[in-house]
């Protein structure tokens, strides 16, 4: 005897493995990680954003529109950047399967050579008091853009286990149109948003308070991000050994 249509589907919905705890965490540490890199890319910088390009793309229309040269610098250095770092995640991970219970090994790789590029980068804004030259400014802005392009194509790879955290546009939207059509919003959406502003507020206030620091915050918020991303890899690994 079958099932009707409506009992099929909601059977199907049920039994759809949704993302854990951590790693919901996790997405909220990545978003304010991001929210931390792009306080020091736009106020300490060169004014552009490091991983929303569509504001990027606006800025470098108005540049143009105003025949400012340097301002188009700045934002074709952050678009390449974030380019080139989403292409080589692109590149590596074509192909694989994304499981929708943990990260696969290959997108912790590339958040752990994002949090090391990220801790070059703190490292080098702290040894120049928060203060770097013309040339240091232009790599630090590639810098900080690759590392946000590696972030959102980590997230593309690893599939219906993770969500964007970069940009937060269609988030937003997409939270709204489903929380008036369902009546059902979930909480984890709006922690992106006070994560967002919270790691943006962190480096805006170092910015201000203790220049040199400003850029640590991105880090630590990472590696939190990855030891939170580790935990469901740590319980699939146990869960393997007792079977075994």
């Amino acid at each position: 005897m079958t099932s009707p249509p409506g009992e099929a589907v909601e059977q199907q919905v049920q039994s759809k493995v949704l993302p854990g705890r951590s790693l919901c965490i996790a997405v909220v540490l990545l978003v304010a990680a991001s929210g931390a890199v792009e306080s020091v890319s736009f106020l300490g910088l060169d004014r552009v954003f490091a991983g929303v390009m569509t504001s990027n793309l606006a800025l470098l229309g108005m540049a143009l529109g105003r025949g400012k040269a340097v301002d188009v610098s700045a934002a074709l250095l952050a678009l390449s950047g974030f380019g080139v770092g989403t292409a080589v995640v692109a590149w590596y991970t074509r192909g694989s399967a994304a499981p929708a219970t943990h990260w696969p090994r290959h997108v912790m790789f590339f958040l752990g050579a994002e949090a090391a590029l990220l801790a070059a980068g703190a490292l080098a804004w702290g040894l120049t008091g928060g203060t770097p030259g013309e040339a240091a400014r232009d790599v630090m802005q590639f810098g900080a853009a690759l590392a946000m392009g590696v972030q959102a194509a980590c997230m593309v790879a690893a599939g219906e286990a993770a969500a964007p955290t970069t940009y937060l546009t269609g988030t937003l939207a997409t939270y709204i149109v489903k929380g008036i059509g369902t009546g059902r919003p979930g909480v984890w959406v709006p922690l992106r948003f006070v994560g967002l502003i919270a790691g943006a507020a962190s480096s805006a206030v170092l910015l201000k308070q203790a220049r040199a620091w400003a850029a640590l915050p991105s880090v630590i918020l990472i590696l939190g991000a990855i030891v939170a991303a580790c935990v469901p890899l740590a319980a699939r690994r146990r869960n393997t050994a007792a079977a075994g």
